[in-house]
C-alpha cells in the first residue's frame, strides 16, 4: 500500500521510517491531545495521554475510512524530552496497541508549552488511503 523510503546504507529506523511514498487520498490530523471526547483530561501521566492521543488520532482518521496503517506522517510535540525518553520502551507498547506495527515517518519535537496547560503531548497526523 505505502512503499518504505531506506536509502542504501542507512542504518534501519526503530519505530518509525525515514519515508513513505503513497498515492491515494490525502486525510490530513489536527494536533489531538491527551484528553477524551469531552475535551477532560483523565490523567496527567505521560505515558496515557499519548495512548489517549493515539486513541484520538485513530478515530479521526476513522470519519474518514481510514486507519493507522494509511499514515504516513506524524509529528509528535511534548513538552519534556526527559520524560519521553524515560518512557520509550513504555511508548512503544501502547504506540503498538493502538496503531499497530506500521511506523510512518515521524518527527518528534520538545516544545515550550502546549496550548490546554493539562496536555503533556500533540500529535498531528498525515494518511493516504490507497484509491
Amino acid at each position: 500500500m505505502h512503499m518504505i523510503l531506506q536509502p542504501e546504507g542507512w542504518a534501519k529506523p526503530v519505530g518509525y521510517a525515514n519515508g513513505i511514498a503513497a498515492r491515494g487520498r490525502l486525510v490530513f490530523v489536527g494536533g489531538q491531545i491527551g484528553w477524551n471526547a469531552a475535551c477532560e483530561f483523565e490523567t496527567d501521566d505521560f505515558v496515557a495521554q499519548v495512548r489517549q492521543t493515539l486513541e484520538n488520532v485513530v478515530a479521526v482518521l476513522a470519519e474518514a475510512d481510514a486507519g493507522p496503517e494509511h499514515v504516513t506522517s506524524m509529528t509528535w510535540y511534548f513538552t519534556d524530552r526527559t520524560d519521553y525518553l524515560a518512557n520509550r520502551k513504555a511508548i512503544g507498547a501502547v504506540y503498538r496497541a493502538v496503531m499497530g506495527n506500521h511506523y510512518p515517518a515521524i518527527a518528534a519535537v520538545q516544545v515550550a508549552a502546549l496550548v490546554e496547560d493539562r496536555a503533556r503531548i500533540e500529535i498531528q497526523a498525515q494518511a493516504v488511503v490507497p484509491d
